[in-house]
């Protein structure tokens, strides 16, 4: 069970100081040598931030200010979505926004705007300033994100804030990537001083995954988003067991983006059955009012779609790949102005070809034919060398697709310096490559199959130059490898039967292996039959409309 939500962060680290123990955190300790050296130490953590702020910052900061305080959602989207980015490319290209200390005279110590400035401040810090985040500014973010999300969950009724959805799935979005990058970070020992490892060491609360999973199973409580979401699937009314808190749409969508960012942190930890569990009531198969970001869409279809392709669930993966891809090739004209949306889903968009790349090298079948035709230009050559079995190829293709995979726990830091940062790639990727050596024949036994309708196994045996006893091996291997768990009917994507996709099936009787083709032709007849019929409706009834003004 995880704490409730006053436990996120405890009070040891709301303190901003960044190098000490609790007897650090004292202002004072009445030996006036010691008390200089503190005094010199925060100088150093903080420099001077004494400079200007351009009036078109100022007024846009009292604008997007006023109307946060006002819960107008129009003018906070276009002043999240267009005026924050305009002014960050002229003025921030590469250097950080103003300091909170900075902007809080500007607010008038507006205490919720200043979090939301800060989780704006900090988000740019990660994406654009050369060098990336400090330490210090990790910590810091980490210390907003426990405020902004202590301020939702704790209050006794719905806060008084409105945000539009793409900030509310920005912001977990986020909160997951910066945990993500913090963890690969602290496990990076090789290049850090001995004063870094010992602050990493003395902070494992900072950033830590019980922090991070308990903010989001909190969200999904109060919202009661899933038992609003398995109303909704059924047809009923999700107000119905929503409660004070889930009618509230801040609560709604924190909820229902939570669900993902459970998702998503699942898949990082390499846990795929439970990174599935946690969707089971969102059916994938049909359009979700909940689903309005094409970002977190994404997102969704990506990691769910890699889940099944770890648990050997080709078809179900396939399926959801095909179905994303699609939805992208259709709704692409819409990114174009946003360039770092345009770029982010550029890069899923070539993942996400990747991992169906491999999925129908692993599984064969018939997919969309432009989905097949846009991976055909792209991947022709890559899912050729794979079909030989080559592993390099396997294993670059799953390098560039797969998410980067963490480990829940700290580092040794008593141990010698080394970049355990690798270890949970390499752990997830020994798993697929074996996965795909068991599969390495099955391509070229395919390949002999389906020349024939009867086959001697001696035959085949010299065929594929193995004894007889390793080729029946094999055959076992193809009939196993080839029947997966597909999703029929239900929300739940862990639910499904056993069936075979394999064009071709066979059976061993005595010495001979017996082929059938299970692969049905097209039947292009009925499918002219059925439009001729409905042309033919058509012009019946357009017949049978009388003309509303006649002609005189």
């Amino acid at each position: 069970m995880y704490k409730e939500s006053e436990d996120f962060v405890e009070g040891e680290y709301y303190s901003h100081n960044f190098y000490g123990n609790q007897d650090a955190y004292q202002m004072h300790t009445g030996d006036p040598r010691a008390d200089l050296e503190y005094e010199y130490q925060q100088q150093q953590l903080q420099p001077s931030r004494s400079y200007i702020i351009p009036e078109v910052i100022k007024n846009f900061l009292t604008y997007f200010q006023k109307v946060i305080a006002e819960q107008n959602i129009y003018e906070i989207q276009n002043s999240y979505e267009n005026g924050f980015n305009q002014l960050t490319d002229r003025f921030f290209k590469n250097s950080p926004w103003p300091e909170a200390d900075v902007v809080e005279p500007l607010v008038k110590n507006d205490f919720l705007f200043l979090i939301l400035y800060k989780e704006l401040f900090y988000r740019h810090v990660y994406a654009r300033v050369q060098g990336g985040p400090t330490l210090e500014q990790r910590f810091e973010s980490y210390h907003n994100y426990c405020s902004l999300f202590n301020y939702i969950l704790n209050a006794e009724s719905p806060v008084p804030l409105e945000l539009p959805n793409q900030w509310l799935w920005d912001i977990i979005d986020e909160f997951i990537y910066q945990f993500q990058s913090f963890s690969q970070h602290r496990s990076k020992l090789g290049k850090k001083k001995d004063d870094e490892i010992e602050i990493l060491r003395k902070n494992v609360r900072v950033w830590n995954v019980h922090s991070v999973l308990n903010v989001l199973h909190s969200m999904v409580e109060k919202s009661n988003i899933n038992q609003q979401l398995e109303v909704y699937t059924s047809g009923g009314d999700p107000d119905s067991v929503a409660g004070d808190f889930g009618r509230h749409s801040l609560y709604k969508m924190l909820g229902y983006f939570s669900l993902v960012g459970l998702l998503r942190l699942h898949s990082l930890l390499g846990d795929y059955y439970q990174a599935l569990k946690i969707m089971e009531n969102i059916d994938f198969n049909k359009k979700n009012m909940y689903s309005r970001v094409p970002a977190c869409q994404i997102t969704t279809f990506y990691y769910v779609s890699f889940a099944y392709m770890m648990m050997r669930r080709y078809q179900d993966a396939i399926r959801t790949l095909s179905n994303i891809l699609l939805y992208i090739q259709r709704t692409k004209q819409m990114f174009q102005n946003k360039a770092s949306l345009y770029d982010q889903i550029n890069k899923q968009n070539e993942q996400m070809y990747t991992l169906l790349a491999i999925c129908l090298v692993l599984h064969p079948m018939r997919i969309d034919e432009s989905v097949h035709q846009q991976l055909r230009e792209k991947f022709a050559d890559k899912m050729l060398r794979m079909q030989k079995g080559e592993m390099a190829e396997f294993e670059t293709c799953f390098s560039f697709a797969c998410p980067k995979f963490l480990s829940p726990v700290p580092p040794n830091y008593e141990a010698a310096p080394a970049n355990f940062h690798k270890i949970p790639f390499n752990n997830q990727l020994k798993v697929f490559l074996d996965e795909v050596y068991q599969q390495q024949l099955l391509p070229t036994i395919r390949s002999y199959l389906k020349l024939y309708t009867t086959l001697p196994i001696s035959k085949l045996a010299v065929f594929m130059d193995m004894s007889e006893d390793e080729l029946r091996c094999h055959l076992m291997c193809f009939k196993h490898k080839l029947k997966n768990l597909v999703w029929t009917k239900g929300t739940s994507g862990l639910e499904g039967e056993f069936q075979s996709a394999s064009e071709v099936d066979f059976y061993i009787d005595k010495d001979m292996i017996h082929i059938a083709d299970t692969k049905v032709a097209r039947r292009y007849g009925d499918f002219f039959i059925r439009n001729i019929h409905k042309f033919d409706e058509l012009n019946r009834s357009l017949k049978s409309i009388k003309p509303s003004i006649k002609p005189s």
